[in-house]
């Protein structure tokens, strides 16, 4: 019997030392200790043994047991710990290595100027409201007093997904939404977003481009509060040289509309290659609004009026930054983005 556990003891020695990896070592004891495994088949012998051999032999195996327990749990914290060390080795970072030089993208020109757009008419207790770009026909015309069959729908011709759907030619949609939603109440907002119009693309003009429009209705508002207020806009956009000039217009929202120039701030007025020689630079349509569309939009006319503007926001990034090319604007050349700060 002894013998035989000798043996035990040799064979079991022979694979814990042969295990290198803790998978192998934990085959190694599921063979010994497992309920199946050689200790319990040992230990189940003993109740075959006549009563004057299973003392003996009972010591016998849990000399074994202990013996490879140990055996077993040292293997295994030595296998372990190197384990642990080659993960650590190739998981370590060297901190003598230079860092990566994360270049910062710098910034695109029309959200620049859509930003300080928006920043000047926060600053003037605006609120900013947004909508989607695909719009109803009844909110993008019919409701600003372009029914159905008006000649001023052909200015503003435009790509339809069928009769009732279109992609919005303005951001006055949103203007027209947030009027119901505010029936005889007063409103201070813009609504900047991107627009599309059916047109030949070419260096001034883009089948899609960006807006912010304005709509301020209240009790008393004038033309006069209107002019003070582009006035302020230029002067806060262009440099506070700058003067406004405006201009006798059409638009069906508003009555009565203008065109508003500001002076050129290449030559001051004086008259450049910039503006033509006029010493003027169309930058946005205005005027009060029609008394037709606050009443299609739940305000009494008796009570309340307002006025409404409009600015292309690439028409001013243009201006600003000397821009040829709208179409600049959409290309994704990164030589024209370096010509901007970065973030």
């Amino acid at each position: 019997m002894d013998k035989r556990f000798e043996s035990i003891k040799e064979e079991a020695l022979s694979k814990i030392n042969n295990a290198k990896s803790v998978k192998a070592l934990n085959e190694v004891r599921n063979e010994y200790f497992a309920k199946s495994g050689l200790i319990a088949t040992l230990m189940s012998k003993i109740r075959e043994l006549a009563p004057n051999e299973r003392k003996d032999y009972g010591q016998a195996v849990n000399t074994l047991k202990v013996f490879l327990e140990e055996k077993l749990g040292a293997a295994l914290r030595e296998a372990q710990s190197n384990e642990l060390s080659e993960k650590l080795e190739s998981e370590k970072i060297d901190l003598t290595l230079p860092g990566r030089n994360l270049e910062t993208a710098p910034q695109h020109p029309f959200h620049l100027v859509k930003d300080e757009i928006c920043d000047i008419f926060i600053g003037m207790g605006y609120i900013i409201a947004e909508g989607d770009e695909v719009e109803e026909d009844l909110f993008n015309f019919t409701l600003l007093n372009m029914p159905e069959n008006h000649p001023a729908r052909d200015m503003q011709d435009t790509f339809y997904i069928n009769e009732k759907l279109l992609l919005r030619t303005h951001t006055s949609p949103v203007q027209a939404r947030v009027m119901q939603k505010n029936k005889n109440q007063p409103l201070k907002m813009i609504s900047p977003g991107k627009v599309f119009r059916r047109d030949d693309d070419d260096n001034t003009h883009s089948h899609q481009f960006g807006q912010v429009e304005g709509l301020v209705i209240g009790e008393g508002i004038s033309f006069s509060h209107l002019k003070a207020t582009l006035d302020l806009f230029a002067k806060k956009m262009f440099g506070p040289k700058r003067e406004i000039r405006l201009r006798s217009s059409y638009f069906p929202f508003t009555e009565p509309s203008v065109e508003v120039d500001v002076s050129c701030h290449v030559c001051n007025g004086k008259g450049c290659s910039t503006c033509k020689g006029t010493g003027w630079i169309e930058i946005l349509g205005a005027g009060m609004v029609n008394p037709n569309v606050l009443t299609m939009n739940g305000y009494d006319t008796e009570k309340f009026t307002g006025f409404a503007f409009g600015v292309g926001i690439e028409r001013v990034a243009m201006l600003r930054y000397g821009i040829d090319d709208i179409r600049r604007f959409y290309q994704n050349d990164i030589r024209f983005l370096k010509e901007f700060p970065k973030r």
